[in-house]
């Protein structure tokens, strides 16, 4: 494990400290960086969300039915995937700056695909993180009553990572038909977020 203020390429971040994680984040390096800290952020949205899941398990809940629909949802958070994306958006960000050196020996369709995937790792968190809030979303109406909050603190938390990843998006130049694909994805996030706030 690298230390609070020094970043190891080979360390997971998934297995740094919170404070850890904090400290490298904030260090004058390039990783990690934005797209692992939306990753992270992710992460910690699904847990919050999985946690409203595990207290829709009492009895009345099995009878009602909430309770399966509880373990659907936490099956659909896969906190694991989230926190491995962290580390795939530092290894990508890694592999793209090799295509910055002249003398980088890399031929073109080596570039081709190492700049396809800078892309791809933080498209897929978008989708991801979409795909858990609408997940906690169908879940909400199911969801014991009293830790309904938690289950829309990581709606929230998630849709902010979904954001973030998009600006990573961005940086890495997409189609316009990817960007605007993407763009529907954060308004139909948006209007889920809207009605939980009254907005």
């Amino acid at each position: 494990m690298c230390s609070s203020t020094e970043k190891s390429p080979a360390a997971s971040l998934a297995a740094q400290s919170l404070q850890e994680f904090c400290t490298s984040l904030s260090s004058k390096q390039p990783t990690p960086g934005g797209g692992a800290s939306a990753a992270v952020g992710a992460a910690v949205g699904a847990g919050a969300a999985a946690m409203s899941g595990a207290y829709t398990q009492r009895k009345k809940d099995e009878e009602s039915g909430a309770a399966e629909a509880a373990r659907l949802m936490i099956s659909k958070m896969d906190i694991p995937s989230l926190l491995a994306m962290a580390d795939d958006d530092v290894h990508a960000y890694k592999s793209l700056q090799s295509t910055w050196k002249k003398d980088s020996g890399l031929s073109q369709e080596q570039i081709d695909e190492i700049q396809a995937n800078a892309l791809k790792v933080p498209t897929v968190l978008v989708e991801a993180c979409h795909e858990r809030i609408v997940a906690v979303h169908t879940f909400l109406p199911s969801c014991n009553p009293n830790i309904t909050s938690d289950a829309k603190v990581g709606i929230h938390q998630l849709a902010g990572a979904a954001r973030a990843a998009y600006q990573t998006v961005l940086v890495n130049s997409p189609p316009a038909e990817e960007k605007n694909r993407l763009l529907g994805l954060l308004r139909e996030i948006q209007e889920i977020e809207n009605k939980l706030l009254g907005l």
